[in-house]
């Protein structure tokens, strides 16, 4: 058998296995496959965070820490069987924290109830993983495979690739560097197990199988990740020098509350918020209560739109203070970036 068309036969399979998953997590019109109770929760606040890990390895002690939220906390597996809110409020922003239920191993193929585990994580902003300081590695390859078979993506960028179909051409496959994963045949077979006969393919880096198929499948959630390596107080120091070494770790002993400063701050960075003051004129800014904005949507008709949707209509200019503006203050229009604890005061057309 050539090597070709084990490559091929491996590519189908791939292509095959993401469209079962798909339909997994599409929910049916037929009932029994809802969100099941406690599961839908409202989201609120400026931003949401998930805690996920396997049974009893502390995430609701880490909630009641955090924000007060009662979670029954029991030394037995699965003692949270909904999904429980709390609220963090940290730099004047308001944080939901969401305790998920112990994930198990094939929870992407719906047992126990890692399916509504999962699609409620693929709703928030930022993902912390708790692991079990005694069985870290093991507990976060499991769980990381059980979110990529979901579509969650961690700590990636979406793959740099365009994919676009067409009405007729066939398939047509370009590339700006060097291809060691895909080929013409490659993306071809790829293509057809989706029904695809006539699409522009075009590589801007040394992209796979995988990368093809999230394109092509484009339900992918790319979601900043945390492992939060919990019950640090019960290893030597030695083996927390090991555990030092992943990328994306924060160290904590939720129990004997150490480090859950570290982890809010490391929060608060994934999440990558923005805080922009608001100044009503003849008074000064309010600094207890900032506008929150993402820093991929900072403008100040991104500012305008989180006050209230009708603001842009009045809009004329703004006054600027902070990072962002040469002058202090500085007149702009409403397509201007804010940088976080920027000043705004808006005039308004008469």
């Amino acid at each position: 058998m050539s090597i070709e068309f084990v490559l091929l036969g491996v590519s189908f399979g791939q292509a095959k296995l993401a469209k079962l998953r798909r339909e997994l997590l599409t929910p049916t019109s037929k009932g029994g496959g809802g969100a099941g109770e406690g599961f839908d929760v409202t989201k609120s606040g400026d931003a949401r965070v998930g805690l996920v890990g396997f049974p009893s390895v502390g995430k609701s002690t880490l909630l009641n820490k955090l924000t007060g939220t009662f979670s029954e906390v029991a030394a037995y597996e699965f003692t949270t069987l909904t999904c429980i809110p709390g609220v963090i409020m940290y730099k004047g922003a308001k944080i939901q924290l969401l305790d998920l239920p112990g994930i198990i191993e094939g929870a992407k193929d719906g047992k126990g109830r890692g399916r509504q585990v999962i699609s409620t994580a693929r709703t928030c902003n930022v993902i912390l993983i708790v692991l079990d300081a005694i069985k870290p590695i093991t507990h976060k390859r499991l769980i990381e495979k059980e979110l990529e078979g979901f579509g969650i993506r961690l700590n990636k960028t979406p793959p740099n690739l365009t994919f676009r179909r067409k009405d007729k051409g066939g398939i047509n496959f370009t590339s700006t560097v060097t291809n060691t994963h895909l080929d013409l045949e490659t993306v071809k077979a790829i293509c057809s197990e989706y029904r695809i006969h006539n699409a522009d393919v075009s590589l801007r880096y040394d992209a796979t199988a995988d990368d093809l198929i999230d394109v092509i499948e484009g339900s992918r959630i790319y979601t900043p990740c945390i492992y939060v390596v919990n019950k640090i107080d019960q290893i030597t120091l030695e083996e927390l020098e090991i555990l030092d070494k992943l990328p994306h770790y924060c160290p904590i002993s939720a129990h004997l509350e150490w480090n859950l400063d570290g982890l809010l701050e490391k929060v608060w960075e994934y999440l990558d918020l923005v805080r922009i003051y608001t100044k009503p004129k003849g008074l000064n800014p309010d600094y207890e209560d900032p506008v929150i904005v993402s820093s991929k949507k900072k403008t100040v008709e991104d500012f305008c739109n989180r006050i209230h949707k009708d603001m842009v209509k009045q809009f004329k200019y703004a006054l600027v203070w902070g990072s962002s503006v040469k002058h202090k203050p500085q007149r702009v229009g409403k397509e201007h970036e804010l940088e976080d604890e920027d000043v705004v005061q808006i005039i308004k057309k008469i």
